[in-house]
């Protein structure tokens, strides 16, 4: 069975903002996300991006109290999805998924391993992009991903 990649608003609207939407497919195939995510994004989305209703509306409305909608409806979908990843860039959202064992990533985490898997050639370009739009990457977490993807 395939790995379920659940992703948040953040990371869609980053790599649209950068024309780089596609790397998520490249990357994983199929994306899960919830009809709150897909209301945030506001947007179309591709037919490799899937809409999946939370079955436990209870669980994502406790979770609504900690973290905004589309994140507490990622981590409730997730719950209900064992061995799913997802993408959460929001730290407070991070937190609720680490304190509930769930496996996360970031956007800039997806790029890095997009560049060691061999589907982009570099990520030093594509935090240059990600820089120029409203998206702030602390300068800790710009080397650490420079670092890790061996370009730095």
């Amino acid at each position: 069975m395939p790995k379920i990649i659940i992703s948040d608003t953040s990371c869609l609207i980053i790599l649209s903002n950068i024309a780089q939407l596609e790397l998520l497919h490249k990357m994983y195939g199929e994306i899960v996300i919830t009809p709150e995510i897909l209301e945030e994004y506001q947007d179309v989305v591709p037919d490799w991006i899937v809409v999946q209703t939370v079955s436990d509306k209870y669980r994502q409305r406790i979770l609504e109290l900690q973290i905004d909608k589309g994140e507490a409806s990622a981590i409730a979908l997730a719950l209900e999805i064992p061995g799913s990843t997802l993408i959460l860039d929001d730290e407070k959202a991070r937190k609720v998924a680490r304190s509930l064992n769930l496996i996360f990533t970031g956007t800039i985490g997806v790029i890095v391993k997009a560049k060691l898997s061999g589907i982009i050639p570099e990520v030093k370009s594509i935090l240059e992009m990600i820089k120029k739009t409203n998206f702030r990457i602390s300068t800790e977490l710009e080397i650490a991903a420079l670092k890790l993807a061996g370009e730095l």
